[in-house]
């Protein structure tokens, strides 16, 4: 819920249709539960999210309320750092951090501290183990390059037969070399063009890939994951910023395994029409249009304008958002084919 109405308040909705998202979020969300148990200092690793957003609220007590020390403390120190976790859940822990400096607001930096914890899973060991990052014999500068090269690896062939998160582990369970080796062939040399770059290519995987059936659920995370990042990246200290870059971009060769490698047509979005429409057209359809309660897309489209804002190539970012608002009517890629039909709204 706090991603949607986050996302609208800075589009700029006004406080009747921040009330009805909120209205309308509640009805399909379920309750939140006791959890079974308490998490202390002793327990840390305990699955209890209540417990554990319980646990660090009262950490936040304890730090005079303030909530960048109990980041400080739980996010950034020690062998194995949460940061390097970020990307669990689908990248959603990242999200809420993103959504928490964003909005000042230190109730979501303490539920984001929950949701990694809860989430916390094996993809943390590629950061956290410098000997998985190793020189690649054929690296690129270019993110798009690397999918282009994964598209075409004959290795990867057959290895998952339908869409879906539930691909990500046997992936990496059992193609483990394959896939970090094109996790290791982006080479960054110049972190802020690179990251530019990565951006675009998020932009991209989105918009370029999609045909004639629903756009990509899982995809779209790389395109909202990609936005935390740089939300993040000021305000992080300095030796996590290339290995939150890497992260999302281990997170990026997953999904685009998973999702069955689609081809990226760029010119899907260069050579599209905007028909006169613009970012004051895109911000109507995210909180006027008939898919305004719908979290993931309205996330999508306000990561769309800020990459723009960011990088200066309203261009291409507005072709690609214009293109999705005008053609999304709800999410694919959970399965197999009988699945791709199913619509998803909200989380």
């Amino acid at each position: 819920m706090p991603h949607i109405l986050g996302s609208a308040y800075l589009l700029g909705s006004t406080p009747d249709h921040l009330n009805d998202i909120y209205e309308n979020e509640s009805r399909e969300l379920d309750p939140w539960e006791d959890s079974p148990g308490e998490i202390s200092t002793a327990n840390l690793w305990a699955s209890y999210q209540r417990a554990y957003v319980d646990f660090f609220e009262d950490q936040l007590v304890l730090e005079g309320y303030d909530w960048h020390k109990v980041l400080e403390k739980y996010l950034f120190e020690g062998k194995e750092p949460l940061i390097n976790n970020m990307i669990s859940g689908l990248g959603h822990p990242l999200i809420h951090l993103g959504y928490a400096f964003e909005l000042s607001s230190r109730e979501l930096a303490m539920e984001a501290l929950g949701l990694v914890t809860t989430s916390y899973n094996f993809l943390h060991k590629y950061l956290d183990q410098s000997s998985y990052t190793k020189p690649y014999f054929n690296s690129t500068s270019s993110p798009l390059e690397i999918l282009c090269r994964i598209r075409a690896d004959a290795r990867l062939d057959g290895v998952v037969d339908h869409k879906g998160a539930g691909n990500l582990e046997l992936l990496f369970k059992e193609h483990e070399a394959t896939m970090l080796g094109h996790w290791n062939a982006w080479q960054i040399n110049d972190p802020t063009k690179e990251f530019g770059a990565s951006q675009k290519t998020a932009a991209a995987l989105l918009v370029a890939t999609h045909g004639l059936s629903h756009y990509d659920f899982f995809i779209v995370h790389l395109l909202t994951t990609s936005h935390a990042v740089r939300i993040l990246l000021p305000l992080i200290p300095a030796k996590f910023h290339v290995p939150l870059v890497r992260q999302w971009w281990l997170l990026t060769v997953a999904v685009y395994v998973a999702q069955l490698r689609p081809e990226i047509l760029l010119t899907r979005v260069t050579d599209y029409d905007v028909k006169g429409r613009g970012w004051e057209w895109v911000d109507e359809e995210s909180i006027k249009g008939k898919h305004a309660y719908d979290a993931h897309y309205v996330k999508g489209l306000r990561a769309l304008k800020e990459a723009a804002q960011t990088w200066g190539d309203e261009n291409f970012y507005l072709k690609a958002a214009v293109r999705f608002a005008s053609e999304f009517n709800g999410w694919g890629g959970f399965g197999s084919a009988e699945t791709e039909v199913r619509q998803v709204t909200g989380h």
